[in-house]
């Protein structure tokens, strides 16, 4: 895995001055202001020789819209050429390292056929093959990702490719548009999500777990039995049990594997499990 060289990294060579107007243009307020959210976003892409391509939820299949139910995809971001409808492949997030790489990092990045090209360290990249998904699968020969790390634990993986099919390094365009890419792109996809998540509330708001809970919860979540969970925290089986009890009613869970699973989405049991 390859780093960006520092002294590109604190270049803003051709950031805007007004970084803040734009991050207002590119925000969502209501359903309605989709469409132009996503045009001021795909013209700031153009404008530096980028097309966008946006996955608000790399867990489902559910391509963003606009409030006429208009995939972006396709009537704001414009990928309706020959192989180019990313967007109706069902199985995209699974098959595409991309996607895959943005599970493992929150800032943005960028790569191409040699490896995942980080600010930071990330020892999982190196794990991920890319193979000839850039030469063969992916039609680009790089690309500029931003992951966007949502409230429940959704995870939000943006890229834009250069309009040059011919650019395989991307080192001087990252340094300058890097910061500036994962502010708009962050602001958008999380203004969106918030908008079309208000009409369906699945997490209980305002949950506070005690200590306890949180404790019996994190053994139970890496597999430990109630009984195992007694011994180690030292306390006994029967009050593990209330413990757990408790947190399942206040996570409005109906059984063991929902609590644990609603607790991580609220982030109780941390990265450790």
């Amino acid at each position: 895995m390859a780093f960006a060289d520092p002294e590109l990294a604190t270049s803003r060579g051709e950031v805007p001055c007004d970084l803040s107007a734009l991050v207002d243009s590119v925000t969502v307020t209501g359903i309605e202001s989709i469409a132009g959210a996503a045009a001021a976003l795909c013209r700031f892409a153009a404008e530096h020789d980028l097309r966008a391509a946006l996955c608000a939820d790399v867990a489902v299949y559910e391509p963003m819209v606009d409030a006429d139910a208009r995939v972006l995809a396709a009537d704001t971001f414009g990928w309706l050429g020959e192989h180019e409808r990313w967007w109706q492949d069902h199985h995209l997030a699974l098959r595409s390292p991309l996607p895959r790489a943005c599970r493992y990092e929150a800032e943005p990045f960028w790569c191409n056929s040699d490896g995942f090209h980080t600010l930071t360290p990330n020892a999982y990249l190196d794990d991920i093959e890319l193979g000839d998904f850039f030469d063969v699968r992916f039609r680009a020969p790089a690309a500029i990702i931003v992951p966007v790390h949502l409230p429940f634990a959704q995870v939000s993986a943006n890229c834009f490719v250069p309009m040059d099919r011919s650019m395989s390094d991307l080192s001087a365009p990252f340094a300058r548009l890097g910061a500036t890419l994962g502010a708009v792109t962050r602001r958008f996809v999380a203004s969106y999500v918030a908008t079309m998540r208000a009409q369906k509330r699945r997490i209980p708001g305002n949950c506070d777990l005690t200590k306890r809970e949180v404790e019996c919860l994190r053994w139970a979540a890496i597999g430990k039995t109630d009984r195992e969970v007694s011994m180690i925290v030292g306390i006994s089986h029967a009050t593990v049990r209330y413990h757990l009890q408790r947190a399942a009613e206040k996570l409005e869970s109906v059984n063991r594997t929902q609590t644990i699973f609603k607790a991580g989405q609220l982030g109780f049991l941390g990265a450790s499990t």
